[in-house]
């Protein structure tokens, strides 16, 4: 069992999270747009597709600890 976010902790996760939310909707928006064009770079799509399942790895672990123990 882990110790409780204090106030300050739970505003500092919750902003980072906002931040990696805002970076995931971009890397999609140029995900797409790249996908589009008929002679992409495949590597660089390769890296843009990881770094957003990353991304979302990431924020779900953050939503995790920021939502409260429900067996409490």
């Amino acid at each position: 069992m882990s110790t409780p976010l204090n106030e300050e902790e739970m505003r500092n996760w919750a902003s980072r999270l906002e931040e990696m939310r805002i970076e995931h909707r971009d890397l999609d928006t140029v995900i797409a747009r790249m996908s589009e064009e008929p002679l992409h770079d495949q590597l660089q799509l390769r890296r843009l597709k990881k770094r957003k399942l990353w991304l979302k790895d990431q924020m779900t672990a953050i939503e995790n600890l920021l939502m409260p123990d429900l067996d409490a």
